[in-house]
């Protein structure tokens, strides 16, 4: 009896789960909620201390934020303990958390768009909370102005191209026009990413059919200053539209940036890992940057006294760095090299005085495992996933490594997704190769 009367109790809201759910200290769990808030017995919230009303009309629908009910105190805890969490489970004993860093809204630089035609309609947002349905954007506080301001342009222009297409389909019988179709139906990912030159926008999944439809493209490229435009039908991206080169600047340097290249989500989250990694590895005179990228740490760390090596799987992006880094006559050098097949090994590594890796969400077990068997004594990891770096962080420990400093990063504003950057450091007499 005394059980069934205490089930009936209000409880606590003690902390947010790392899928964004509030939980109380008898293990229910409650979405939407906000540390201090009260779950009464029939699931409703009464709204606690840190509980604020959300900025989006779409929030509780979009699946692009699961946590614009924090206010800004438990959402920067919430980002530390995603991180701190990951280094206890696995026993790291980080010497020093450093306070959380949080991106501010409309600072997401680059976004991926789904745009789908419902009802004769063309509908572009992101996917409902655990749905396949679309919520057609009408606001967004993550996204940048510039990329937000697209949106509602881009679906008149996905409504031509459709109709375009239903109207190339028709054929003459008997010399006459056959009756005009209705759009047949549309799917397209839109990713947007804001360069140094403006929007550079791509669509995947359609392709333009006919005059008119080309003619529309071209004329929303240059209505709208793009920097880029480019299609992708299903064989690789061709270009429609780019006045000039298209570039991103990565301090200070400026860097080709392929179609569909990976950037860091805001420029101010970019800054903060940078500057990171610069700070932990000054007067290092030799560094390996591995899954490079188009040369994000690479060029923030070379200069006149530290020449780095950047290693990096995709073709187009190594070729972007090099090109790079000639143009800037900096003292980075690219290796065209796939990490998880063919890691650079020990001996390798043994050159290098510090080493910086920032790999995919699956993490570098393989790298990790080379490193360890090095002689090198500073790295710098950073993750976008805590869970494989702590994995990938617990061998390092192993052989000798001592985690200094753990800095949370929270790019992905109202977001579950939090990101770190990690500084390990072993005296040269514990490291096991040389």
């Amino acid at each position: 009896m005394t059980d069934d009367i205490e089930q009936l109790l209000p409880e606590e809201i003690l902390r947010i789960a790392s899928k964004g759910d509030g939980v109380t200290a008898s293990g229910r769990f409650a979405w939407g909620a906000a540390p201090g808030d009260r779950l009464q017995a029939d699931g409703t919230l009464e709204w606690g201390p840190h509980h604020v009303t959300p900025p989006c009309r779409h929030f509780g629908r979009c699946g692009g934020c699961q946590l614009q009910q924090l206010d800004e105190e438990s959402l920067s805890s919430f980002v530390e303990a995603r991180v701190a969490n990951a280094s206890a489970a696995q026993e790291l004993g980080a010497e020093h958390l450093a306070a959380p860093h949080l991106s501010p809204p409309y600072s997401r630089r680059r976004a991926s768009l789904r745009a789908e035609s419902s009802g004769g309609r063309i509908v572009i947002g992101f996917r409902e909370a655990r749905s396949h349905r679309l919520v057609e954007l009408e606001e967004c506080h993550v996204l940048a102005a510039e990329l937000f301001a697209l949106v509602a342009p881009l679906r008149r222009l996905l409504i031509v191209m459709g109709k375009s297409a239903a109207g190339k389909s028709g054929s003459r019988k008997g010399g006459k026009p056959a009756k005009p179709q209705a759009m047949p139906r549309m799917a397209a990912d839109i990713e947007m990413t804001l360069v140094d030159q403006g929007v550079d926008l791509g669509i995947k999944g359609l392709v333009a059919e006919g005059l008119s439809a080309t003619e529309a493209m071209l004329d929303f490229a240059r209505q709208h200053r793009l920097a880029r435009l480019t299609m992708d039908g299903g064989y690789g991206f061709e270009t429609v539209w780019e006045p000039e080169p298209v570039t991103v600047t990565l301090s200070d340097v400026q860097v080709p940036f392929p179609p569909g290249s990976f950037l860091q989500a805001t420029a101010d989250g970019e800054k903060a890992l940078v500057d990171a990694a610069r700070g932990w590895l000054q007067g290092a005179a030799t560094i390996a940057d591995l899954f490079s990228g188009l040369g994000t740490f690479a060029f923030a760390l070379a200069g006149p006294d530290t020449r780095v090596l950047a290693a990096e799987a995709a073709r187009d992006a190594h070729l972007a760095c090099k090109a790079a880094a000639d143009r800037a006559q900096l003292p980075v050098f690219c290796a065209h090299r796939d990490l998880f097949r063919n890691p650079l090994q020990p001996d390798e590594l043994s050159r290098f005085e510090a080493v910086v890796l920032d790999p995919p969400r699956a993490g570098a077990r393989e790298q990790v495992e080379c490193i360890a068997a090095s002689s090198v004594s500073r790295v710098v990891y950073v993750s976008c996933n805590p869970s494989s770096w702590s994995r990938d962080a617990a061998r390092l420990v192993d052989a000798g490594f001592r985690l200094a400093e753990l800095r949370p990063v929270g790019q992905f504003r109202w977001s579950t997704h939090v990101e770190l950057a990690s500084y390990f450091v072993r005296d040269a007499s514990e490291a096991e190769g040389g």
